[in-house]
């Protein structure tokens, strides 16, 4: 019998650090993502209200209103822009419109009294509690399509139609215009010595929306009135609402809690730079290595003896066999015991029970009776092969 030799070819490979180009790749990627998140913070840090947020008079994007604010430069009117209080209150004089959006970063003191010098006030946009505050009137459910003005104001005459996003229910007292018996899109207070008009104009004055139906021609109308326009952006800078220290955050946690999470972070930091060092390159061995088929047949033997596992080795005896035997009947490869059988029966004229008995019976469970079964196994193997030499001999 020749033994064959088994051959496992792999290649010669070792890990190796990576080169440093790939390094400085790395890090110009952190880098580029480090940048990235600091752009974006900036963008969102200046829509932000007193950056250029919505309606801000300088803001260029679609929420800004810097269209509106040039059309009345155009106009002839002077808009004086402040983000600060005290700023608006000393340019505010006999003829001036005092503008804002919603002034929700003032208490109601400080809105008061920026209010005060001023006989012409208007709110672009406005909130639940500025309609409280001014007991102009309150939200009104649902909206409305484009309506014209049907108010007496004569400002507001030749203002075409609009198409407002909310609409307000008018106290008494109260003049409504743009809507119907449902709802005003502005209302106009003279109750007092001066006048306050409120709007939500969000996106009826912003710059994407300015020119569509009557919007500008309203815009000017409630801005144009005066010579004069105080266009104060309300900003968090300005505020004079003071926070209560029992309601933020830090005063619900302990004082020990900061440093413990910076110490984390930095126990992360410090395990992520440690599990990331390199240690070398791994042992290399030189690849391909010839194993020789006997080997591996004398080590499985030999385990097999160890373990005195008859059982097991008259199976693997079997196995072997019986492809052996299969192959020499014209059998497939993979045939099973009764066919192996079967055929081998017909081709010795032998009982076909005696060869199902030593292909498919009981296991041994001693020595003795495997070395038996590997007797019997072989000489059925050789009297196979002897008829198939009698029948190329008879051809």
């Amino acid at each position: 019998m020749t033994l064959a030799t088994e051959q496992i070819e792999a290649p010669s490979t070792a890990v190796r650090r990576p080169p440093r180009w790939r390094t400085v790749i790395g890090w110009l990627i952190v880098a580029a993502l480090v940048i990235g998140v600091a752009f974006i913070a900036m963008r969102v840090s200046a829509s932000a209200p007193g950056r250029h947020g919505g309606l801000d008079p300088e803001g260029r994007n679609d929420a800004g209103a810097l269209a509106l604010a040039e059309i009345l430069r155009d106009q002839g009117v002077d808009v004086t822009v402040s983000r600060s209080r005290a700023e608006a209150r000393a340019a505010i004089d006999e003829d001036t419109t005092l503008v804002m959006a919603n002034p929700y970063t003032l208490s109601d003191e400080g809105l008061t009294a920026l209010m005060e010098p001023a006989d012409r006030v208007v709110f672009l946009s406005t909130g639940s509690r500025l309609l409280s505050l001014l007991r102009i009137g309150q939200d009104a459910p649902g909206t409305s399509p484009a309506v014209a003005a049907e108010c007496p104001l004569p400002e507001f005459a030749r203002v075409g139609a609009i198409r407002p996003d909310r609409l307000f229910t008018p106290a008494d007292g109260v003049s409504a215009c743009f809507g119907g018996p449902s709802g005003a899109a502005v209302l106009v207070d003279d109750r007092r010595d001066g006048r306050h008009v409120v709007v939500e104009g969000s996106k009826l004055f912003s710059n994407a929306y300015l020119a569509e139906d009557g919007n500008a021609a309203l815009a000017l109308a409630l801005l144009g009135q005066t010579d004069h326009v105080v266009w104060y952006v309300p900003t968090f800078e300005d505020s004079d609402i003071e926070g209560q220290s029992e309601d933020t955050l830090g005063s619900l946690t302990p004082d020990w809690l900061t440093p413990v999470i910076l110490l984390l972070l930095l126990a992360g930091v410090a395990a992520a730079i440690w599990r990331g060092q390199r240690f070398g390159p791994l042992v290399s061995e030189t690849l391909p290595v010839t194993v020789r088929a006997s080997e591996t047949m004398h080590g499985r033997a030999r385990l097999t003896a160890k373990a005195a596992d008859s059982a097991h080795a008259a199976e693997a005896l079997r196995d072997g066999s019986q492809r052996r035997l299969a192959r020499r009947l014209g059998l497939a490869a993979h045939a099973g015991a009764d066919e192996v059988a079967d055929a081998a029966s017909d081709r010795l004229r032998i009982p076909r029970g005696t060869l199902q008995t030593l292909l498919a019976g009981p296991l041994p469970t001693d020595d003795a009776a495997l070395i038996e079964l590997a007797r019997r196994l072989g000489e059925l193997e050789t009297a196979v092969e002897a008829t198939n030499h009698t029948t190329r001999s008879d051809g």
